[in-house]
């Protein structure tokens, strides 16, 4: 409901809209961009589907699996091991050195950089 109160009252469309949120299926240190598409099961990203549609922007940051789909919840809610969050944070500066680009909105450049870096 945050997202689509901001979006509102700025007047912003779900387009120009990035949310950046963690990603099990990555390793910690791998970002991606994506446009639009599922949610992968993330429920906060299934809450943001609900108000906004999916015609938004997602910066998806690898956080890892803990391997065991029944320890998931406390994984995600819990602080990650230093290896893990070293990898985080430089994931977390990769986007955002080139969040120029992101601003400008030239995602398709900011993808390939990101993406290959």
């Amino acid at each position: 409901k945050s997202v689509q109160a901001l979006a509102t009252f700025f007047k912003i469309k779900p387009e120009e809209i990035l949310v950046v949120h963690d990603e099990l299926d990555f390793k910690p240190g791998v970002v991606k961009l994506k446009h639009g598409g599922g949610n992968g099961g993330h429920n906060g990203l299934k809450d943001i589907d609900r108000v906004i549609g999916k015609n938004y922007w997602r910066a998806r940051v690898g956080i890892g699996h803990p391997g065991d789909a029944a320890k998931v919840a406390g994984y995600v809610l819990n602080k990650p091991v230093t290896d893990d969050l070293v990898e985080i944070e430089r994931s977390l500066d990769k986007l955002l050195k080139n969040f120029d680009m992101l601003i400008a909105g030239d995602f398709a450049n900011a993808q390939k950089v990101i993406h290959t870096s």
